[in-house]
């Protein structure tokens, strides 16, 4: 087989930031292309454009089972399955990881209590002889410990928010830094880091977060509680 050669005027460049379709593709007018590849009158393809680009993998699924087995339709999940695959697994490991990290927070909340309740254990048994209830001490470390959780949390989700909001800045920092690049073109399909700030999830991660440093206040707050003035002030 012989290539085929034929000289076209440039009239613009585009750029999608995904190497392999920067350095390799070129759009050209159909009768141009059909002209080129010797197809006349056919149509090679049919594309089709979804308002809803997650509908797409079912779509071809129904139009591939209604053409029939002469036919073939893919969707843009396929053209590069093992790479969605990849991103799907990381997706879950850096679930798993975040999972952790919130775990590690929750014992460092309840450390920190529990810590607080042995230093303030002479300070309990003077409230409890003074007249405070075990009920009263218990909301006291609840609360502290709820402050504590509020506090990071507004601070995680701000710092969050402004990070998730400036990711392609902050890539160009570090890069400038370390004098490195992240995502080399010619390694990657991309070449810079898109985001999509999803406020549903902003909510229900702080929601969560909030919930859990809660829960862990439970544990050192039920210890304050059960204090005994005369041992506690033994050796005072």
């Amino acid at each position: 087989l012989l290539p085929r050669f034929k000289r076209f005027k440039v009239v613009g460049i585009f750029r999608l930031d995904m190497y392999e379709y920067d350095v390799g593709h070129v759009l050209i007018h159909l009768d141009d292309a059909a002209k080129l590849y010797q197809y006349g009158a056919q149509v090679s393809g049919v594309r089709l454009k979804l308002a809803d680009m997650d509908r797409a993998p079912r779509v071809a699924e129904e139009i591939g089972a209604q053409l029939g087995p002469d036919y073939r339709a893919r969707d843009w999940t396929r053209e590069h399955g093992a790479w969605f695959r990849a991103l799907r697994l990381e997706k879950t490991i850096m679930f798993i990881i975040l999972l952790l990290i919130v775990a590690v927070a929750m014992f460092n909340v309840i450390s920190t209590l529990v810590v607080a309740v042995n230093e303030k254990r002479a300070d309990i048994a003077i409230l409890r002889t003074l007249g405070a209830s075990p009920r009263s001490i218990l909301g006291i470390f609840m609360v502290q410990g709820s402050l504590i959780g509020v506090g990071g949390t507004l601070i995680g989700t701000v710092v969050g928010v402004l990070l998730a909001l400036n990711v392609p800045e902050v890539v160009r920092f570090l890069e400038w830094l370390f004098n490195t690049r992240f995502l080399s073109p010619e390694v990657y399909f991309i070449s810079e880091v898109p985001t999509d700030l999803q406020w549903a999830d902003v909510g229900w991660i702080s929601g969560v977060s909030l919930v859990l440093a809660f829960v862990s206040t439970i544990y050192p707050a039920w210890r304050a509680s059960q204090v005994q003035p005369a041992e506690a002030l033994r050796y005072e």
